[in-house]
Parts: C-alpha cells; sequence; structure tokens
C-alpha cells in the first residue's frame, strides 16, 4: 500500500508478469533470485514473479502540477512455498515532503 495519488493525470504505473515454469528466463527473474540467495543465504528458483512500478507517483493530495514525485517498484516472488516481497526505491528519489501530507503520522511498508 502506498498514499500516492493519480487522480490528476501525474505518474504512471507499470506491471509485468513473469511465469518462469519453462526453463526461459528473464535476466529480472536471475537477479531477484540472486538477491534473495545473496540476502537471506538460502536457495531460491522462482516459478512466479510480479514486478509493479510506480513512475513519477505525487503523493496525496496531488496536484496537477506536482514536481515531488517519486519512482520505486514491489517485486513479490514466490516458489510454491515461500514468497518474497523485494521494495526498491530509485536512490535519492523518495522526494514526497512529508511535512505537507494529510496525515502527520508517516508510514512506510507493506501488508
Amino acid at each position: 500500500w502506498d498514499d500516492a495519488d493519480f487522480s490528476q493525470g501525474v505518474g504512471t504505473t507499470w506491471y509485468q508478469e513473469y511465469f518462469t515454469l519453462s526453463s526461459t528466463r528473464d535476466p529480472l527473474v536471475h537477479d531477484v533470485e540472486a538477491k534473495i540467495e545473496k540476502y537471506l543465504k538460502t536457495h531460491y528458483i522462482a516459478k512466479w514473479t510480479l514486478k509493479v512500478t510506480w513512475e513519477n507517483a505525487p503523493a496525496y493530495p496531488s496536484r496537477w502540477d506536482d514536481t515531488r514525485t517519486s519512482t520505486y517498484q514491489a517485486i513479490l516472488t514466490t516458489d510454491g512455498n515461500r514468497s518474497f516481497a523485494l521494495l526498491l526505491y530509485q536512490d535519492g528519489r523518495m522526494r514526497w515532503d512529508y511535512t505537507k501530507l494529510a496525515a502527520g503520522n508517516v508510514l512506510i511498508g507493506f501488508s
């Protein structure tokens, strides 16, 4: 979840699903598997992966001239037994001004 606001026509959401039941494997899936193996120290072969990208997403409430946008991704993957979520933020680009958000208690995460 997030508090992005696309109602003013600023920003885009993209997604791509990767089925990996065949021997053909996309480089993104290889990268996800390598990151999980490196950081969690466990062997991992993905059966399914979903990449969602929020590009130039404005914070809520959005204005048509919003210039403080952020680009970030969530990658969900499973091997059929275990599931992982990778949250990726563009380096130095979480540009939302939290002092102007509707709520004062800012929280970043997923559920």
